[in-house]
């Protein structure tokens, strides 16, 4: 009856709403949907399930499949994906029953910035149909039954659930109605799901103000499974946070959302009430972004256990890194860390405060994701939101699926460069690392639509500007971020400058660094005459900028991105780049050593030294462990990387996000310099930038192609070098002495 993979042939199945009686603006019960149902004999059957919301299916009292959160977050009113399932384990013959519970979700919960509910629709809805190869067995429709009495009282993808377990024995069942949502917007879901994976055991403690605190040891994304012996009706209340105080007592003062609390701020909250006796639980409907919870029950401890599930997409670590340094081991792990705890169905900022698809984000991270982590699925679909999203005009939106309402002063804030250049630098990356020419294909118009809009931006030129030949190229007009989040700048003064005087440097060199990867791209893809049209846009961007940014060649600035950016784009030429390269190191040098950069150069700030002869440069940025650096929070306690650099300061204050992935974009120059792996438009290249500091170093990747080994160790007087290739290779020691290989494994000793 179906399409192999795909959707039913027809939906016979409707639309079917629990009508549930609460007010919508308040928070309301998860519905259970039941309907009981006959069969002959069991054969082999498929069940297609979506809904508006959050579901959770059972067929016979056994949870049908082991997708989190389904069927997943994006633009409902667009795109909703129906998960298919082989459930013919689960029938019997004779008598069958399937409930499904459905959960708030992104739907009609709290979403985004602003915490706004109801974003898509107050109602919640199932669609659900279970086939065989030849008839339909069971369709949702009106002769269902729901019930709002179940023993999940409130739930919140980000506030949280209230659970009473005294009422499982579920009561209060009526009749459901039918809407007429239609099918239009409906998908086979064709990638990964969201599951529960790594589990840490809690640590209880007291702290110095008398509370009970649970440290399940590292931050992630997830719940909390609590297992205890209680009485009937006594109750448990978790409240989640990422970090303890400067005094060591719970705090959720660093995603603390301000205005937001009128629409219910984010308590990340546990409710649960007891049955009689043992009690095992955690939430279906909602996560957190957290290490510690705060405890709140009068019930006795004892045997009790609570354990913390990180939840995540689907998406096995592919990228291994060891050094003899533990706290750079340490950094590895957490941008790994903070990669699982945000990459949920789509990459996002952060799980606590927004949870958002921000475009910056992903772009500054996707050269390093796909060394850690099998994250072509999760990319292809938040690059589906990106087009979604994307307006007539080729604007690309700073945030896919887009999750708040807008208005005049939200819509001039978009199309930041950077930003919206994702949409061509997130299909470079995993094209560069899966040599698959279909993710370039699917979002080829999204990318042509982006450099059309920038074009136009281009094209209207600031008066003070129009005596540079090429200004037409010259990207001087528009909202942008710029380098945003540079340690001592006023984010919200840099960013009220942009608006005032345009941000030339930053959107004119990403004019020039996207229009550079759209000409190997449309070749890549056999568009020979649009390669022509973006080779000549590359130019043109790139005489724009030097004739903007230079003044004989030389760059004239105190801020270490903007010698950075021209270096890792390729905006300067001759002894440009000499001399640009070593003011760099002078200004880190003189800053003592530590980056003063941005979220857009950061990336790139340790290969451009270290490929420019300032490789001990990027090693002392590396191991810095003062503020701002990336070995302050490793000393600070980390387990993840921070939004900002001094998200615990030395006094022990917390602001801002503690699960941030951008800033751990660093580790990717463990992979791609220190150990030297580089795979680019399918040629793969060993060259390793071997530093006493760290004394050896192992990057191991299971690439697409193959596993790569590189490995270095300090002896003695020697340096020795194993590596391991899957395919030809080209590998280049320190003394830059090139060696053509085979697949194979290969050891070399330098003498040192």
């Amino acid at each position: 009856m179906s399409k192999e993979g795909g959707l039913p042939v027809r939906w016979e199945a409707k639309w079917i709403d629990p009508e549930l009686v609460h007010a919508p603006e308040e928070r309301q019960p998860a519905a259970v949907l039941r309907k009981r149902f006959v069969l002959d004999q069991p054969e082999h059957a498929t069940l297609f399930i979506t809904c508006h919301g959050l579901y959770v299916a059972r067929i016979n009292g056994t949870r049908v499949g082991a997708f989190e959160l389904a069927p997943g977050t994006g633009d409902y009113h667009k795109r909703l994906f129906v998960q298919r399932y082989d459930v013919t384990k689960f029938l019997v013959e004779g008598d069958n029953e399937i409930t499904v519970t459905l959960g708030d979700g992104w739907y009609r919960g709290s979403v985004g910035i602003d915490g706004l509910r109801n974003y898509y629709g107050e109602d919640l809805a199932l669609l659900c149909q279970l086939e065989t190869e030849d008839e339909v067995l069971l369709a949702s429709d009106e002769s269902w039954e729901a019930t709002s009495e179940g023993p999940t009282r409130e739930n919140d993808l980000q506030q949280g659930e209230t659970y009473d377990a005294r009422r499982e024995a579920l009561v209060g069942w009526h009749g459901v109605k039918v809407r007429t949502f239609g099918y239009e917007n409906l998908a086979a879901d064709t990638g990964v799901p969201i599951l529960a994976q790594e589990r840490f055991e809690g640590k209880l403690i007291v702290t110095p103000n008398g509370q009970t605190v649970i440290d399940f040891g590292q931050n992630l994304a997830g719940y909390t499974e609590l297992c205890v012996q209680a009485k009937e009706g006594q109750k448990i209340t978790l409240w989640h946070g990422e970090t303890l105080d400067e005094n060591g007592n719970f705090t959720q003062k660093n995603f603390d959302p301000g205005d937001r609390n009128k629409n219910g701020g984010i308590p990340q909250k546990i409710t649960y009430i007891c049955k009689e006796g043992r009690n095992v639980y955690h939430p279906s409907f909602a996560i957190f972004g957290f290490r510690y919870a705060l405890l709140e029950t009068d019930i006795d401890l004892s045997g009790a256990s609570f354990s913390a599930v990180a939840v995540y997409s689907k998406m096995p670590q592919t990228g291994y890194f060891t050094c003899a340094n533990e706290d750079v081991n340490r950094l590895f792990l957490n941008s790994l860390w903070s990669m699982r705890s945000n990459f949920c169905d789509i990459p996002t900022d952060c799980p606590t405060r927004e949870r958002a698809g921000w475009t910056g984000d992903a772009g500054a991270f996707a050269p390093t994701a796909v060394y850690l982590a099998d994250c072509l699925p999760v990319f292809r679909k938040w690059l589906g939101e990106c087009r979604l999203a994307q307006g007539e005009d080729g604007l690309v939106q700073n945030i896919a699926p887009v999750n708040n309402k807008g208005g005049m002063i939200s819509n001039m804030l978009q199309g930041s460069a950077g930003w919206g250049d994702a949409c061509i630098l997130v299909p470079w990356a995993l094209y560069e690392a899966y040599a698959d020419a279909k993710i370039l294909e699917e979002n080829y118009e999204m990318m042509q639509g982006w450099m059309r809009f920038v074009g136009k931006r281009a094209a209207k030129t600031r008066p003070h500007n129009l005596l540079n030949p090429y200004h037409k190229y010259l990207v001087d007009e528009g909202f942008h971020f710029g380098e945003w989040c540079q340690p001592d700048v006023d984010n919200t003064e840099a960013m009220k400058k942009t608006m005032m005087s345009g941000a030339p440097e930053v959107a004119t060199a990403y004019y020039y660094r996207s229009a550079s990867l759209m000409t190997k791209i449309a070749r890549i893809l056999g568009k020979e005459e649009d390669a022509k049209e973006y080779e000549k846009t590359a130019l043109g961007a790139r005489n724009a900028y030097r004739r903007c940014c230079l003044k004989n060649g030389e760059i004239h600035s105190k801020r270490q991105c903007e010698y950075v950016r021209p270096l890792a784009f390729g905006l300067l030429e001759g002894e440009e780049i000499p001399a640009a390269a070593a003011k760099l190191n002078q200004l880190v040098a003189e800053n003592g050593y530590h980056l003063n950069t941005g979220f857009l150069s950061t990336p790139d700030l340790c290969r451009v030294l270290a490929e420019n002869g300032y490789a001990d440069t990027a090693y002392r940025l590396l191991l810095q462990d003062t503020c701002p650096g990336w070995l302050y929070e490793v000393k600070k306690g980390a387990t993840t990387i921070w939004e900002t650099w001094d998200g615990v300061k030395e006094d022990g204050t917390v602001h801002d996000s503690l699960n941030h992935y951008s800033y751990g974009a660093v580790v990717g120059w463990l992979f791609g310099g220190v150990c030297g792996i580089h795979l680019s438009e399918g040629k793969l290249t060993i060259a390793p930038m071997p530093g006493k500091e760290l004394g050896h170093a192992r990057a191991e990747w299971k690439a697409p192609i193959g596993e790569i080994v590189s490995a270095w160790a300090y002896e003695d007087k020697k340096l020795t070098f194993d590596i391991k290739v899957p395919m030809a290779a080209t590998i280049v020691l320190p003394n830059g002495e090139p060696h053509e290989v085979a697949a194979g494994e290969y050891h070399y000793t330098v003498v040192l």
